[in-house]
């Protein structure tokens, strides 16, 4: 995220022409004022980034500082985002407090963000339209005085010999995770009522207010949803619980059976054409397919191994893979639906196989959430928690690839041309299997959920 938010200021530099970089490290930092208060001083840099000042013992340094009339500077911040969000408003304004503070007039604040209805043609970005600069509105800004007021109270802080005693809560994670998060939130036992399905902060907090910690001891009197209710039971009896209905949805699956999983990135920059920033770059599929009930299951797989546009050969090789299929199994199937919609969108002559790939979806998280709870869930359905609790054996512990958020770090390492012959061997194996894991994952549990029914 920070090697993004780094490529995205330097595409925002490209919109101002003749722009000078104050390019210093973080042991570098006095010389960037130094260079910084020459810039300013001269007036033939239309614009300075990263311009560097210092007041009163805080320091920032601003992404554009541009020149507005004779004396006067429009302050830019640039955010790989691609809107406001409340807490830019205290980034503007500290930049402005020490900027202010060091004699630099600012006549403007602006922030300056993605626009997620770019389209990118292929070939070059144009900044005027991949980017949306905004005036601070006086009712966003915070005031001096605000600023003034936590500058004191975040020394005050630093000062003292010990933390300040706050109670976790949402300011943990919100706007952004806090570095001392573990120091402060220690693990729960996954029997604490913060482990339910999806209850509610003042739920919990009722239930700790009355001594309750623990599911076990909620009792039958208190107000939860029916899925919270089931997840209770199935702490307090240890057992998992599995609606009958779920039978009949699984046996009205139809032959071949196709187990399906996506593998993609989103970058803030969009990297090939009819693309718009964020956008979703499908790189690796996976799907295991059994062509009758007791039927061997086949494996057929894509990995993108360059960095060329891989969304034609992902879409015709995964056509190929599940033609004929009788249903698609995914686990989450809004995702793959919705990688499946921008395929169709870009290469519009797949519409039709699209189309029929999507009429055949099954989704068997769905069917869990709706039908299925095991003590081990501890609140999430997510595949990694579902699958140890029903196929302990079968475990994501050993891989290398092991979320699939590492899977978009290491195809990023796989497609680099500066990576080794060696290592972009071992990562298209971890790549290969982390991804097969997920579909196998999909056919087993289904196997297991239909022993249980």
């Amino acid at each position: 995220m920070i090697e993004q938010g780094h490529q995205v200021g330097l595409v925002a530099q490209k919109a101002f022409p003749g722009g000078v970089v104050v390019d210093a490290g973080p042991t570098e930092l006095a010389e960037a004022i130094k260079t910084t208060r020459d810039l300013v001083s001269k007036s033939e840099a239309p614009a300075i980034f990263e311009a560097t000042f210092e007041h009163e013992g805080v320091l920032v340094r601003t992404d554009v500082l541009k020149r507005s009339g004779r004396f006067g500077h429009r302050l830019i911040e640039v955010k790989s985002a691609t809107g406001m969000k409340p807490h830019y408003a205290y980034d503007i304004a500290i930049q402005r407090h020490v900027l202010t503070g060091a004699d630099i007039e600012i006549n403007q604040a602006s922030l300056m963000h993605l626009n997620r209805d770019y389209i990118f043609d292929g070939k070059e970005y144009d900044v005027s339209q991949l980017f949306v600069t905004a005036e601070l509105k006086p009712e966003d800004a915070v005031s001096e005085r605000e600023i003034s007021d936590r500058l004191k109270e975040q020394f005050r802080i630093l000062n003292r010999n010990k933390p300040p005693d706050i109670n976790p809560g949402k300011h943990c994670k919100n706007p952004v995770l806090c570095e001392f998060y573990d120091h402060c939130n220690p693990e729960f036992p996954v029997s604490h009522v913060s482990f339910l399905p999806r209850i509610q902060a003042k739920k919990i907090e009722k239930l700790k207010a009355a001594g309750i910690t623990l599911i076990k001891k909620i009792p039958a009197k208190f107000p939860l949803s029916e899925k919270q209710r089931r997840a209770v039971e199935c702490v307090k009896s240890g057992k998992p619980f599995i609606n009958s209905v779920l039978a009949d949805e699984i046996d009205g699956l139809k032959y071949p059976l196709c187990f399906m999983d996506f593998e993609t990135v989103f970058p803030a920059l969009p990297c090939f054409a009819k693309m718009r920033p964020y956008d979703h770059i499908p790189f690796q599929w996976s799907v295991h397919r059994q062509e009758k009930a007791g039927a061997p299951l086949r494996h057929f797989e894509f990995l993108a191994e360059n960095d060329s546009d891989p969304r034609l050969p992902f879409l015709e090789s995964l056509c190929k893979a599940v033609a004929g299929a009788g249903n698609i199994v995914a686990y989450n199937q809004t995702f793959e639906n919705s990688r499946l919609d921008d395929l169709a969108r870009w290469l519009p002559r797949y519409k039709s196989e699209v189309k029929t790939i999507k009429t055949k979806m099954w989704d068997l998280l769905a069917a869990v959430r709706r039908h299925v709870y095991h003590p081990a869930f501890a609140g999430s359905f997510s595949l990694k928690t579902v699958l140890p609790a029903f196929l302990p054996e079968m475990t994501y512990e050993n891989l290398e690839v092991g979320h699939g958020m590492a899977a978009g770090l290491e195809w990023a390492r796989l497609i680099d041309p500066a990576t080794p012959a060696a290592e972009k061997g071992r990562l298209r194996r971890a790549l290969l299997e982390y991804c097969e894991q997920d579909t196998l994952a999909l056919a087993k549990l289904l196997e297991e959920l239909r022993k249980f029914v």
